[in-house]
């Protein structure tokens, strides 16, 4: 008889974030697989508990899956836990989850803290709708594409970041939906430096750059508002205002930029009209 598959929650900083059902199961299982052992095994030691630990993680899931299964088929019972929060987010935990309920292995999900959620709830911005789209491309080319394709996202959106490439996120973030747009960057949630900051794309671009960025990042940013989006105004109305702005001795890069400001479009597409 096949054996049972958690993916189970776990603190993403404060350790007393732990669930008890979450302890419970993590003191049921046979085994645990783990992002990172030597991260979990720290959360183990807190809750006094001894349990063989396996890695399973991006690089390795291939390997991994094959081994995890045919312990699952075997009855053991296994938990799946990440760095911290969900399992299956932003990390392989879905490949094992579909294989097993492939294979017909029972699964269970336990619940636990969510570094996206608690970032939603803490940015006081619209939780409802939003949109998830994890973490940017790493490739700048690739990142403003991305991010181009959701100049005109209403819904609050939300991305995670790491501290290397904050700045550089943040100020394609800037050059696509606008430097005033709404933004709230949180850091190190629920751990002893935590840090939420809320105000204009721009004021967070001058924050993160004059100091050394460390810790982990979730971005909130706001979506465009339904009369600041583009289709609101027609590309022949975006040129006449940024035109009448450089007759006026305006550059086409500070038109562009005051449309933008005005309209809610975004600087680049303003700056491009009439170039072609």
């Amino acid at each position: 008889m096949a054996g049972a598959l958690y993916l189970v929650g776990t603190p993403i900083g404060n350790l007393g974030d732990i669930t008890y059902r979450a302890v419970e199961i993590l003191r049921q299982v046979d085994m645990i697989a783990a992002e990172d052992t030597r991260h979990t095994r720290q959360l183990l030691n807190y809750l006094e508990i001894k349990k063989p630990l396996t890695s399973y993680y991006e690089h390795n899931k291939e390997e991994k899956k094959g081994y995890l299964l045919s312990e699952l088929l075997a009855g053991k019972e296994i938990a799946l836990v990440s760095d911290a929060g969900m399992p299956g987010i932003c990390d392989p935990g879905m490949d094992l989850l579909n294989e097993a309920k492939g294979a017909g292995v029972p699964v269970t999900v336990v619940p636990g803290p969510c570094a996206l959620i608690t970032a939603l709830v803490a940015s006081g911005l619209a939780a409802v709708p939003f949109t998830f789209e994890g973490f940017l491309e790493r490739e700048k080319k690739a990142r403003q594409q991305q991010l181009s394709r959701l100049q005109q996202e209403t819904r609050t959106m939300i991305f995670y970041e790491t501290p290397h490439r904050l700045v550089a996120a943040l100020q394609d973030m800037a050059a696509a939906f606008g430097e005033t747009r709404k933004i709230a960057v949180t850091r190190e949630l629920t751990k002893k430096f935590e840090e939420i900051r809320r105000g204009a794309i721009s004021e967070m671009i001058d924050y993160f750059s004059s100091q050394a960025v460390k810790g982990e990042f979730c971005l909130i940013v706001s979506g465009a508002a339904e009369r600041e989006t583009q289709e609101a105004y027609s590309d022949e109305t975006l040129l006449a205002m940024r035109q009448k702005l450089e007759a006026a001795g305006a550059s086409r890069k500070g038109a562009a930029k005051q449309v933008a400001e005005e309209t809610g479009a975004a600087v680049n597409y303003i700056y491009r009209l009439g170039l072609d």
